[in-house]
């Protein structure tokens, strides 16, 4: 009969998720920066053998724990890293938080509350020769869908990637890319007078619906949380080099009430900014259209913005 260490847990299987193993991405040796000079020292940051060693001695690891060996289905070590969630649970334990639930997406999907979808898909350089927008995942940022005049396709294209003659899209919309990112898991909101947009496919668009207690405001206050915000960054993993999330966004655990009032309340900054920013970009382009002088700006015309 084989020998076994002391530490081995039969049907278990130890996995350290550190940050470091003490070794630099370039295979040299890794130290450790002093915070008040900025320069390195001599000592070797190497988080791993920290675990290791906690291992051997029968102690909790930092960054480590033991996971029944049904349960392993990917061989990523930070997706077993279940610090992100135990900091919502952490909020949730607040005064302030009463009354309040921790669910995931993928439980608010199942139960109708929620709706997602992809991207519609991504017309190939050739074909990009129109006045409809495409959107690539270079576009999201800082909470805008940001229009690229140099990439436009054609009514036609668009209506073959929307599948008939609209996008399915709807003013604020949220609109996070899901791969090929660094902005992975940071969403924008889909304004007035967008909906007629080509999003890459490598794109998730999440909106409540009607029968959710809450509206897009308050999830996207949820989803903006810090505690949130950085569970993706045990569920985005590479493949092929290049950020994936796959179906694992529905793994994301979010603050959950269904009290309307109180999520009105609790989001109600949110609600404000871009209400108004919508209100503020209505007046603006009605205004660059007096006396007859044609513009086009912020991705959409002043016609298409008074005839919705």
């Amino acid at each position: 009969m084989p020998h076994k260490p002391k530490w081995f847990k039969d049907g278990e299987v130890f996995i350290s998720f550190a940050d470091t193993c003490g070794i630099n991405k370039d295979g040299n040796t890794l130290y450790t920066v002093d915070p008040a000079t900025g320069e390195r020292t001599t000592t070797i940051d190497d988080k791993l053998i920290e675990d290791v060693y906690a291992l051997l001695d029968e102690q909790a690891a930092s960054t480590g724990r033991w996971v029944p060996e049904s349960d392993l289905s990917i061989g990523a070590p930070r997706y077993y890293d279940t610090r992100y969630t135990k900091e919502v649970e952490e909020l949730l334990e607040k005064p302030e938080f009463s009354g309040f639930s921790q669910r995931t997406i993928g439980s608010l999907v199942e139960e109708g509350l929620l709706f997602t979808r992809a991207g519609h898909g991504s017309p190939s350089a050739d074909k990009r020769r129109g006045d409809i927008p495409y959107i690539k995942v270079s576009d999201v940022r800082a909470g805008q869908i940001n229009i690229n005049p140099t990439n436009l396709v054609s009514e036609v294209i668009a209506h073959k990637f929307w599948r008939g003659e609209t996008s399915g899209l709807i003013p604020f919309d949220l609109i996070t890319p899901i791969r090929a990112s660094k902005n992975i898991g940071e969403f924008a909101v889909l304004m007035p007078g967008q909906e007629r947009i080509v999003l890459t496919k490598e794109m998730l668009v999440l909106r409540a619906t009607e029968q959710a207690p809450v509206d897009n405001f308050y999830l996207l206050w949820a989803l903006s949380l810090t505690v949130v915000r950085q569970q993706w960054n045990r569920i985005v993993l590479m493949q092929t080099n290049r950020e994936d999330v796959g179906k694992r966004y529905l793994e994301i655990e979010i603050p959950w009430i269904d009290d309307s009032a109180r999520a009105a309340e609790i989001s109600a900054s949110f609600r404000d900014y871009y209400i108004g920013l919508d209100e503020l970009r209505r007046s603006f382009v009605a205004d660059l259209e007096q006396g007859g002088i044609h513009h086009v700006f912020l991705g959409a015309e002043a016609t298409e913005l008074e005839t919705e």
